[in-house]
Formats: C-alpha cells, structure tokens, sequence
C-alpha cells in the first residue's frame, strides 16, 4: 500500500481541481474530500458533522466507497454504503483511509480535504497516521481566496436554509441541531487565510527536506505544463507526455460532476459544475493596494497577512 498525498489548504484554494488534475497521473487516484482527519473513529467523524450541522462533510466519502464498491455513483450504491459504514462505526479513521487505499493500490491516492487545516490537532493527526506521507501546500493570493470565501459562506447560507427550514415547520418540536444547522458562520476570511496558512507552515517546517512540497495555485493553472511534470518528479511518478497530457484534464476524474441525491457534494461547487481546466493565466491583484485589503480586520492583521503572502511568493 503506497503512502498518500495529503494537500494542505484551506477551502477555495483550487483545492477540487488541483486534486483532481493530480489524480488524474495513471500512477495515482484523486479523491473527493475524505474529511478523515477530524476524528479517531468512524463514530466519532460522523458525530462530528452532525453537530455541525454539516451532512456534506460526508459526501465525499460516501463517492469514494459507492465508486469503489460498485463502481458508480447512484442512490442506491450511496444507501448501500451508508449501511455498510453503520456496520463500522467501530472502525477508526485510520483503518477506514487504510481500506481505501488498499482498494485503489499500488496507486498513489490523493487526498485534499480543507477541513484538515482548521485545527492544528487534525493536521496532527493526519501526519500521525501517514508519518511518511508527502504534503502539498496548496496556497492562494489573500484578497482572490478571502473574496471568493465570502461567496461560498453566502452560498451555504443558502443551502442551509434550503435543507434545514422545512425541517422546522415538519418537526413537532424544532430540534437543536437543526437550530445549529442554521446559525450564520462568522468567521473572518482574511483570519482564516492568516490562521490556516501560518499552521500548514509550522507543520510542515518540521518535515525532513523533499517531504513537502508549496505551491501557487494560480502557477499550477496558469502553466500546468511547467508544473505538472514537477509534482509528478517530486512524487517518482511516470513524466512522460501521456502522463501529463492525462492532469490536464479533470474533467475526467470520476468525482468532477454532482453526484446522486444522498452526496451531491465533495468538492467545490463551482468546480462539480465546471471542472474543465480553463486556459490562460490567472491575474494577481496587487498586495501594494489598500483598497483591496480593506477586508482586513485591522492594520495588524493587515500586515501579518502582507508579510506571510509575500513569503509564499505574492507581490
């Protein structure tokens, strides 16, 4: 069984695609988001989302055990699973990532679950169940990820209401946890861009040289033929025409579209709908315009954040 790839990153950081195009190497498999690492146990994973009101943390898991099961992704592979995984409650979350690798070896799988870097203590654990994995930092320009954050809380806002409203008025009595469901997320984007990324590079500064591995995510889109055969060199992958004519397209992964009712998620929304690899450069605005980082909470955090982005390499 061949040690993973975990991407480090938080959410709208081109994780869905970056994966993708990696799990797309003959040599590896591309997961949706696993979201294993919030727990030990299978138990204590699925605990987890409910009490924070986030069913769709399972979605991805729910793809990859019905495509591995049976081989497609319908509403009965995913009901199958799901009473397969009540069976293996006991089970920890280390022997459940150990199960699908064994189903996908001697590929390398490829894991990208932002919710990994939301606390240092899954980080933690992510690296005590693979010591000998490889991570990438997967980052993105501060203003672009702190926008487009603010237009995915907005669009769960939506979903939630969508989901959990007519719960309200179909229940005798309103539960907690659908009340918990729909609470508005308040926290900040730039914080959460500062907090995540300072915790990935303390992480991975503890790592022997060559276990890690920081990249743009705008470099990888924008020059895909520059960069792929570097991510595939540095995990001893195949580098040949073939293979990378392969990354560049993520459109081929069998998790790049909406799945059935029961997981319609995994990934980013916007990438499930559109997840061609889109040609040209992407444009960096500038870290120089104060305009642009008024989302900052204040000078302080203005300045720790124009520090750290210009220490991954933005201007």
């Amino acid at each position: 069984m061949t040690e993973p790839l975990i991407i480090l990153c938080p959410l709208r950081s081109f994780s869905s695609v970056g994966c993708a195009m990696i799990g797309q190497h003959p040599e590896t498999y591309g997961f949706p988001e696993l979201n294993l690492f919030v727990a030990d146990s299978v138990e204590e994973m699925l605990l987890y989302y409910l009490r924070q009101g986030r069913p769709q943390g399972l979605h991805g898991l729910l793809r990859t055990l019905a495509q591995l099961h049976d081989g497609v992704q319908t509403e009965t592979s995913i009901f199958k699973v799901r009473a397969w995984l009540q069976k293996r409650m006991d089970w920890s979350t280390k022997k459940m990532f150990d199960y699908i690798l064994e189903r996908i070896s001697p590929r390398i799988g490829v894991d990208k679950s932002p919710v990994t870097v939301m606390k240092p203590e899954f980080i933690e654990r992510a690296y005590a169940m693979f010591p000998k994995a490889n991570f990438l930092h997967l980052t993105r320009h501060p203003i672009s990820a702190a926008k487009s954050i603010r237009e995915y809380l907005k669009q769960m806002s939506e979903v939630r209401e969508n989901l959990f409203k007519p719960m309200l008025k179909t229940s005798g009595t309103p539960k907690p946890l659908i009340k918990n469901a729909l609470k508005e997320t308040t926290f900040d984007p730039a914080r959460l861009w500062l907090y995540t990324h300072s915790s990935i590079i303390n992480f991975t500064s503890t790592l022997p040289v060559g276990q890690s591995m920081r990249l743009k995510g705008e470099d990888l889109l924008s020059e895909p033929d520059l960069y792929l055969p570097q991510i595939a060199d540095w995990l001893s992958l195949r580098v040949d025409q073939e293979a990378i004519e392969a990354m560049k397209h993520p459109e081929n992964s069998s998790y790049a579209c909406r799945g059935p009712l029961g997981a319609r998620g995994g990934n980013d929304l916007k990438f499930l709908d559109s997840p061609r690899l889109r040609s040209g450069k992407i444009s960096e605005l500038s870290l120089k315009s104060k305009t642009e980082l008024d989302w900052a909470l204040n000078r302080q955090s203005s300045q720790k954040i124009i520090h750290l982005a210009k220490q991954m390499g933005y201007q």
